[in-house]
């Protein structure tokens, strides 16, 4: 059973300082780093955990969403919150999102990227950017321009009108949309907009994901009270031949499907449409890496080819940075409205000066810029990977990481062998749900310099052929 609030023995400050979700989920990492919540373990539901503590719904789901995060929590087929496992097991082996044995052999949590910084590890985990080549003029002077508006009251929830037009025309220059500013609402990352969406049509409803798929987003609908449902994939994306007639929503990265690496043909598109139009599904398409694409045509986005069905999150976290927070929702008009509403009623929001600056960025042609020197840097890293890696590499013709085909059951040994010579990796394992057959190392070139990326390539190259894969 799920424990309850005095079980639990939380108790928040309510005094002005750091944010009651912060305190909460410092809180919960804390008793599971002691052990007073094991693995396994199930944890309150928001609504319950909420009216324990005295508290709003949004501070337990951020906490939550905060740890799910983290690799701290997992969300089970219909079933609730658990406590991940965070230590090697056959199924979740923390070693492949960076958790690893601290001194005396005590287990420890995921390693940030901060901390695998300090430690002098060579980070190859997927999700990240290179932020060590940036215009420092033209980022300076975005900020300079948003200190020219003063602070206000009244933030519209859709976002500046002014940052909603600019992104209508990079998109439409970087992805084929075709989008005016009522379709738009710009939120604080993808993350962010999942859970806007998941609140609006998923709560108490069957969400699909992909599975394997992205965890976070897994833990976002989990988060919400919908019950999540499995949805598999191949190598060229989601399976749309016996997806279930019941969903509400149904997750998806089509453009470089996470984290096996796949690009949804065009004929499986359609049909992925039709089966929306058919049960009345929305499709969330998240577009988190899709332009950078390599050696192929681009694909149009799902949002293009139906409007009304689809719902399109994106980012600048892979374009620019993770830093400024920025993101968006592309969807019909009333669907835009509804997301809108909600976020006022949430008092959610977006920092304005952040969005002037960025404003600043795209309306002076510097984000062009910079998406243009970062698919010439991130095409030599890509190239850089499959030159070391050679013929086991999967997934490699777009996005920011590749997949190296390896049995589930040496994952494990393979990902600590690697960590032991200074290479974190992850691995397909925490992205899954039910029993498949694609396993492998997930691997980002984003983040680590281009020395740093040889070297964990070349490691993981000696140990695959020393029969660790």
């Amino acid at each position: 059973m799920a424990r309850t609030h005095a079980d639990l023995r939380i108790v928040l400050d309510r005094t002005p300082g750091t944010p009651l979700h912060v305190q909460l989920a410092g809180a919960l990492r804390a008793m599971m780093r002691a052990g007073a919540l094991p693995a396994g373990e199930r944890l309150p539901s928001s609504r319950v955990f909420a009216a324990d503590l005295g508290v709003s719904r949004t501070v337990v789901t951020e906490a939550y969403q905060q740890l799910y995060a983290e690799g701290w929590l997992e969300g089970r087929h219909g079933s609730g919150t658990y406590v991940a496992e965070i230590g090697p097991h056959p199924a979740t082996d923390g070693l492949a999102t960076g958790a690893g044995l601290g001194a005396g052999g005590k287990k420890e949590g995921p390693i940030g990227r901060g901390e695998a910084r300090r430690r002098g590890l060579v980070d190859l985990r997927p999700g990240g950017s290179w932020v060590g080549d940036y215009d420092v003029a033209a980022w300076k002077r975005a900020w300079r321009a948003a200190g020219e508006h003063g602070p206000g009251d009244d933030p519209d929830p859709r976002g500046l009108p002014v940052l909603r037009a600019l992104l209508c025309e990079h998109l439409r220059r970087a992805r084929g949309v075709v989008a005016g500013p009522e379709n738009v609402v710009v939120t604080r990352g993808t993350g962010n907009g999942l859970d806007l969406v998941a609140a609006l049509l998923a709560t108490g409803r069957r969400a699909g994901v992909e599975d394997p798929g992205y965890a976070r987003a897994r833990g976002i609908f989990a988060a919400r009270g919908a019950e999540t449902v499995p949805c598999p994939v191949d190598d060229d994306g989601i399976v749309v031949d016996g997806l279930p007639d019941d969903l509400a929503v149904l997750y998806t990265t089509p453009a470089h499907q996470y984290p096996l690496g796949g690009r949804l043909p065009i004929a499986r598109r359609e049909r992925l449409l039709e089966w929306a139009r058919r049960t009345g599904a929305f499709i969330v398409e998240d577009d988190y890496d899709a332009e950078f694409r390599y050696d192929v045509a681009p694909l149009p986005a799902l949002y293009g080819l139906d409007p009304a069905r689809v719902i399109l999150l994106g980012t600048l976290s892979k374009t620019l940075s993770p830093d400024p927070g920025i993101g968006w929702i592309v969807a019909a008009p009333e669907t835009a409205d509804r997301i809108a509403a909600l976020r006022g009623a949430l008092v959610d929001r977006t920092s304005v000066p952040v969005q002037h600056a960025m404003a600043t960025l795209l309306e002076r042609g510097d984000l062009d810029r910079h998406l243009r020197r970062m698919r010439l840097e991130y095409a030599r890293r890509r190239a850089l990977v499959v030159e070391i890696l050679g013929d086991r590499v999967t997934g490699d013709t777009a996005g920011l990481h590749v997949m190296v085909p390896v049995a589930r059951e040496r994952l494990g040994p393979l990902a600590e062998a690697a960590l032991a010579r200074g290479v974190l990796v992850d691995d397909t394992r925490r992205h899954t749900l039910g029993e498949h057959d694609n396993h492998g190392l997930v691997l980002g070139y984003a983040t680590a310099t281009v020395q740093d990326l040889r070297r964990g390539c070349a490691v993981l190259a000696a140990l695959l052929a020393d029969g660790h894969g």
